[in-house]
């Protein structure tokens, strides 16, 4: 029997038209009955409810809906989410995303790959050490992602090469690693940034893996992702975070230095432009 799907949390505060698409991408590539979780943090815009409203009413899905009576910031209400989900593996995906097709089943193929695997981030144009197709970069946000899609899923074996931190914007955590060392630091990190890198380092030094999963690639339209190395607003939870870990920052800097993920890039690189041949090759001769 096949292993369910991990939950889909979807933290939500404003900004209804992305989150009309990003909802609508899971309406595309989830199966049905698919169990997402929306966590309204006390969106200031009636326009989300709205959003919601309708979603619920003409989606598929196995859904969720919590309004929070008051603002959490970011750990705080995804903690609230992950106690609610239970026993549950999740993946954490922003309002801000776009989903592709295959995205869930190929990191739950990740996840299960390796029990001590404990985050896994997949490819984006906008996710740091993970962007594609310039590393490190806010690279464009495609207008078709599927063809990026199908060339991660089939540019060949998945490597599930190791970062030395997870990426916020679409983030699977196993429920046995959350249960062992613990969720996201609100107390410490407040209306979030940061929290993520710290969870990452947490889990990483008590032996658990944050991976890449190099076979889906999903759409991070906004800019709400700070990055490892950059501080966000004020630097306050940079600042925090560097206190905790002195060597984060020097980690991530030799991962960037040394860049591992190069060959798998290329191998994508090659693999889209291989797919995108015959389709240009049908529009000049048509």
């Amino acid at each position: 029997m096949a292993e369910p799907l991990p939950t889909v949390i979807v933290p939500v505060f404003n900004a209804y038209r992305a989150l009309d698409a990003c909802l609508a991408s899971l309406d595309r590539t989830l199966p049905a009955h698919s169990p997402v979780y929306v966590a309204d943090d006390a969106s200031t815009d009636p326009r989300v409810a709205d959003v919601l409203d309708a979603w619920q009413q003409r989606s598929a899905l196995a859904i969720r809906c919590v309004r929070r009576p008051a603002n959490l910031g970011f750990p705080g209400n995804v903690n609230a989410a992950l106690a609610a989900t239970a026993p549950a593996d999740v993946v954490i995906l922003n309002s801000d995303t776009i989903a592709t097709p295959g995205w869930l089943h190929r990191i739950a193929a990740c996840a299960a790959s390796n029990p001590r695997i404990a985050t896994i981030t997949p490819w984006s144009n906008n996710a740091e050490i993970a962007s594609f197709p310039r590393f490190c970069e806010n690279n464009p946000v495609p207008d078709d992602a599927d063809p990026l899609a199908q060339a991660a899923a089939s540019a060949g074996t998945p490597e599930y090469p190791e970062l030395p931190t997870t990426m916020g914007f679409c983030m699977y955590l196993r429920r046995a690693a959350l249960d062992a060392c613990g969720d996201f630091d609100a107390a410490t990190f407040g209306r979030g940034y940061g929290e993520e890198n710290d969870m990452s380092c947490r889990l990483a030094a008590h032996g658990w893996r944050n991976v890449l999963c190099d076979d889906a690639y999903v759409v991070h339209s906004g800019n709400a992702s700070f990055g490892p190395l950059a501080m966000g607003p004020g630097g306050e939870n940079l600042q925090r975070l560097m206190a905790r870990w002195p060597d984060y920052n020097e980690r991530v800097a030799r991962f960037i230095l040394s860049d591992p993920l190069a060959p798998l890039r290329a191998r994508l690189q090659a693999r889209l432009d291989a797919l995108a041949r015959p389709r240009d090759q049908g529009d000049l001769f048509g």
